[in-house]
């Protein structure tokens, strides 16, 4: 613990009434504890302790002495519980699986799923009456874009892009950008997601924001025509340099923002200097019509026609949005093995249209879910799109389609496989990014079906603990 031991000597002293029951409790020796003492009697300038034979009791000054040492080691306390990453942590009387069991999280991952419920842990939550679940993976966001909230509502996709948002833009300041993704932070986490895969601009600082948050994130950096080439240079010298602060939360991905903000020769680049780099591929593809009959009018071919025949399709590539896509180019993108964000609520609040739920079940892809920006959206609620995606599918009259342990995989473990997380459920050896919610509450009443509830009739208010890799964020 982070912490004076000369003021925990103090405490145990005044609590046991002896400096050597106080040496025992703290596994240090008799001496060692006298010695604390009195440098502690040094720096307060008279006796703290009366010594009597066997006992020691607090003098006037020590009584004074002692109410602010109890304040100081309170808040020591408190800032370890804050800041510190527990090496244990024991989640008792939560419900896993239709049981009621304790988990063991040891450093990141769970280590026991049926542990003792007296096993000693740096930190015990008491989770009676919760249910424990993987936590949400958001495959597609622009969190700075928070500050537009409103901004630019009830107007289709290609309007507001040309009246509104770059100009609006470029009046951002770094300030500006940071104040953003604080905020899409706190939302994110207060509603279950631990993870972001973003594509904005100032991405430093947004990697500054997750640092500081203890969440993960994907940070995009973006490609856009019109960058010089000075400039070009000097985020690849960044990204080849770069080191990740965090330890292992943060990874960086190469964000072309579509085909028709990034002509094919930079496109190709891009994707060469991606996979010689190690990084994964972040692009927005087929959002609308427009995107696609300007792409047919200009190349000739669709938009993941034309991308495959660049060369940029791959297993590395997660494509945002994917709403006007036929069926052949789902082959296409299945082949490929390319990953999918699919954000429902943007791309029925834009009017972009209904995502083709047969064609992509039908081809094997891997699909994930995203928020796309508050500016597209007004929230960065990944169980609201769970919900939002399992009956838009269902508009096509086919009850059946997409159910919720499906879609609970795509907001899951599906976003976690693509970006290399070894989490996305409970299980032993899984990384602890996971969420308890509240059984008590009447959304989540009767609990036939825990999974079914969670997508069709709570909300985040259920939410009451979030991890992220074993800390507690909420």
């Amino acid at each position: 613990m982070f912490e004076d031991f000369r003021l925990r000597a103090f405490a145990e002293v005044a609590r046991t009434g002896s400096f050597t029951a106080a040496a025992k409790a703290l596994g240090v020796s008799q001496p060692a504890i006298s010695q604390h003492i009195a440098e502690l009697e040094k720096f307060a300038g008279g006796r703290l302790f009366e010594r009597r034979r066997g006992n020691a009791a607090l003098t006037a000054r020590g009584q004074a002495f002692h109410a602010h040492c109890s304040r100081i080691l309170d808040d020591y306390k408190e800032l370890d519980g804050t800041f510190r990453t527990p090496e244990s942590v024991l989640v008792r009387g939560v419900l896993h699986e239709g049981r009621k069991t304790n988990i063991l999280i040891r450093k990141d991952r769970f280590a026991d799923l049926d542990a003792p419920a007296d096993t000693p842990a740096d930190r015990v939550l008491e989770a009676d009456g919760t249910a424990i679940l993987p936590a949400f993976y958001n495959t597609h966001t622009h969190a700075a874009m928070t500050l537009m909230r409103g901004y630019a509502d009830d107007r289709p996709l290609q309007q507001w892009l040309e009246e509104d948002v770059w100009p609006f833009e470029a009046n951002l300041q770094p300030e500006d950008i940071r104040r953003g993704n604080d905020l899409a932070i706190k939302e994110m986490t207060a509603g279950g997601t631990t993870f972001f895969s973003d594509m904005y601009f100032d991405f430093e600082e947004c990697i500054a924001a997750v640092e500081a948050s203890g969440m993960r994130a994907a940070i995009g950096i973006t490609v856009l025509d019109g960058h010089p080439k000075s400039q070009t240079e000097a985020i690849k010298d960044y990204i080849r340099n770069w080191q990740d602060p965090t330890g292992g939360r943060i990874q960086l991905v190469m964000a072309p923002h579509s085909v028709y903000t990034v002509g094919a020769e930079r496109l190709k680049r891009c994707a060469q200097f991606a996979r010689k780099n190690g990084l994964l591929l972040h692009i927005h593809l087929s959002e609308t019509r427009k995107e696609v009959e300007d792409c047919i009018r200009e190349h000739g071919t669709t938009p993941v026609r034309y991308l495959d025949k660049l060369g940029f399709l791959g297993p590395d590539v997660i494509a945002a949005h994917c709403v006007h896509v036929d069926a052949e180019e789902w082959k296409i993108l299945a082949k490929r093995g390319v990953t999918v964000a699919h954000c429902p609520c943007s791309n029925m609040k834009l009017g972009s249209g209904r995502f083709p739920y047969e064609l992509a079940l039908e081809s094997g892809c891997r699909i994930t879910l995203g928020t796309d920006g508050v500016s597209s959206n007004n929230n960065l609620d990944m169980r609201e799109e769970m919900k939002f995606a399992a009956l838009l599918a269902k508009l096509g009259g086919d009850a059946s389609l997409l159910p919720a342990e499906e879609v609970f995989r795509w907001a899951t473990k599906n976003g976690a496989d693509f970006f290399g997380i070894d989490a996305g459920e409970i299980a032993v050896g899984k990384v602890a990014d996971a969420i308890l919610v509240g059984l008590d509450e009447p959304r989540m009443q009767p609990c036939h079906n825990l999974i079914s509830n969670w997508v069709y009739s709570a909300d985040t208010s259920v939410i009451r603990h979030v991890l992220c890799a074993g800390r507690v964020l909420k």
